[in-house]
C-alpha cells in the first residue's frame, strides 16, 4: 500500500506518477472518500465525547442524590446515534480500503515510460552468443526424445505441464541445488524451507490479492487457502506483524519451491514448452533491510542472480522494466533476460524488484531504529535466482551440439556425478 499521508499531501503528484504505470488514479473519487471520512470520524469522536460527558455527568449527580432519569435518557438516545454513526464509518472505511488497495506502488523517477516489454530499457549484455554451424533446436524438439513429455503431461494435468525423464529431470534437480548453494554459501542467504499453501493475509500482504485473484490457485476450502505463485509470498510473510531488530538488518533469505500460477490472461502466449506453466520450480532471493540502502540492494540482489548465469556461461542481458511491465507492488523492476538459441531472443529468466515499503505497509513489517527507538517500515525486495525450468531450457538449447548431445556447463558435473553429457532419449 502506498503511503496515505504521502497521498493526502499531493494527490495530483501521485497521479502522475501513477500514469507511468499506465494506472489513472481517481484523485476525484479519493477527495470524495476523503471528505466522507473526515465528516464521518468527527461525528463519531463528537458523540463519543458527548457520551463520555455526560456519563461522567451521571456519576456526578448519582453521587449527589440528585434526580438522574432525565440524563439516562439522553445518553440511551446517544449511545444508539453512536451505534449507528460507528457503522456508517466502518462502512466507509471499507470502501475506503478497497479504493487504496487497487493503487499500485508509486515508480521510482528511473523507471522509463512505456506500455509494455518492448519499451524496456536495455541496462547491459554478458556473454558472447553461440555461433551454430547447424539450425539449432529449441528445448520442445531437444527433448523429443522421451526427455521432456508434454503429451503425457497432458493426459495427466492438461495444458502447461511436463513430464521430465532421466538425465532431464536429474539436470532440473542439479540445477536448483547448484543454485541456492551458490546463493547460500557465497552470497549470504540463509536458506528457508516454507508451506507452498497460503491463506489470504499472506498474498494480501505481498500485494497478489485482492487485484490479482484471478491469476492464483484457490484451494476450495472454507479456510480460503491458495497454492503459492512464488516463494516471496510465504518468506517475506514470515515476518508479518513483526518488530525487527536493527542488528538482525539486513535479512537475507533463498528458498526453492515449486510455483503454481493460472497464468489468466496468458491464452494463446507462449503455449509451447516450459516458458510458461501453471507449475514450475524457482529458486527465490528475499532482502529485508533498512530503508536507506534498499536501492544498493537492488543492486546487489540482481548480481547475486546474475552470478548464476555466469558460472553457467549462459549469455543474458539485463533490462529496466518501463512503467507499463512493471509489476502491481514494485517501485523499479531489474530483469534478466537470458539467450535461447532455439527461439533466436532473449527471454526473461529473473525479475530483480524493489518495493520500498509498499509490501511492509500491507503487511506491517517494521524495525525498531536505533537513533529514535520507534518502529519503522522496513523496506522488502525480490528476486528470481533463478527460474529453474527457464534455466533448464537455456542449458539445453545453448549446450547442444547439433548431433543430438547437450553438453553438461562444467559447474554442474559435480552435481550430476560427473556426467559430461545427456541422455535425450531415456528408456
Amino acid at each position: 500500500m502506498i503511503d496515505l499521508k504521502e497521498l493526502r499531501q499531493n494527490p495530483a503528484a501521485a497521479q502522475e506518477r501513477l500514469r507511468v504505470k499506465g494506472f489513472e488514479l481517481d484523485i476525484d473519487r479519493f477527495g470524495e472518500l476523503e471528505s466522507q471520512r473526515k465528516v464521518l470520524q468527527e461525528e463519531t469522536e463528537g458523540l463519543q465525547n458527548e457520551r463520555n460527558a455526560k456519563s461522567k455527568a451521571i456519576g456526578n449527580s448519582k453521587a449527589a442524590g440528585e434526580d438522574i432519569t432525565a440524563l439516562l435518557a439522553a445518553v440511551g438516545d446517544l449511545g444508539i446515534r453512536l451505534d449507528k454513526a460507528k457503522e456508517r464509518f466502518a462502512d466507509l472505511q471499507e470502501t475506503y480500503q478497497a479504493f487504496l488497495n487497487d493503487i499500485p506502488n508509486l515508480p521510482h523517477a528511473s523507471v522509463p515510460e512505456g506500455s509494455d516489454e518492448k519499451d524496456n530499457v536495455e541496462l547491459s549484455r554478458w556473454g558472447k552468443l553461440p555461433e551454430h554451424n547447424f539450425e539449432p533446436k529449441d528445448h520442445v524438439d531437444l527433448g523429443a526424445g522421451g526427455a521432456l513429455d508434454f503429451e503425457v503431461a497432458a493426459k495427466i494435468s492438461g495444458s502447461r505441464f511436463v513430464v521430465m525423464r532421466g538425465d532431464v529431470a536429474r539436470l532440473h534437480r542439479a540445477l536448483t541445488q547448484f543454485m541456492v548453494d551458490v546463493h547460500s554459501r557465497e552470497h549470504g542467504y540463509e536458506e528457508v524451507y516454507v508451506p507452498y499453501i497460503v491463506n489470504e493475509d499472506s498474498l494480501y500482504g505481498t500485494g497478489q490479492l485482492p487485484k490479482f485473484a484471478e491469476d492464483q490457485f484457490r484451494i476450495e476450502t472454507d479456510a480460503g487457502f491458495y497454492l503459492i505463485p512464488t516463494a516471496e509470498v510465504p518468506v517475506t510473510n514470515i515476518y508479518r506483524d513483526t518488530i525487527i531488530d536493527f542488528d538482525r538488518l539486513p535479512i537475507k533469505h533463498v528458498c526453492h519451491t515449486p510455483c503454481f500460477r493460472s497464468e489468466a490472461g496468458s491464452y494463446g502466449k507462449d503455449t509451447r514448452g516450459m516458458i510458461r506453466q501453471h507449475q514450475f520450480e524457482k529458486v527465490e532471493l528475499v532482502q529485508l533491510v533498512e530503508p536507506d540502502r534498499s536501492w544498493d540492494a537492488l543492486e546487489e540482489l540482481a548480481t547475486h542472480a546474475e552470478a548464476i548465469l555466469q558460472k553457467l556461461e549462459l549469455p543474458y542481458r539485463s533490462v529496466n522494466l518501463c512503467g507499463g511491465d512493471l509489476g502491481f507492488s514494485a517501485a523499479k523492476t531489474i530483469d534478466l533476460e537470458v539467450w535461447l538459441p532455439g527461439q533466436n531472443r532473449y527471454r526473461e529468466i529473473s525479475s530483480c524488484s524493489n518495493f520500498l515499503d509498499f509490501q511492509a505497509r500491507r503487511m506491517m513489517v517494521r524495525y525498531r531504529n536505533p537513533e529514535s527507538k520507534k518502529p519503522e517500515l522496513v523496506h522488502t525486495l525480490n528476486g528470481s535466482g533463478l527460474a529453474v525450468g527457464r534455466t533448464l531450457v537455456a542449458v539445453l538449447e545453448n549446450y547442444q551440439d547439433g548431433e543430438g548431445r547437450v553438453h553438461v556447463p562444467d559447474v554442474l558435473r559435480a552435481y550430476m556425478g560427473n556426467l559430461q553429457t545427456l541422455d535425450l532419449n531415456p528408456a
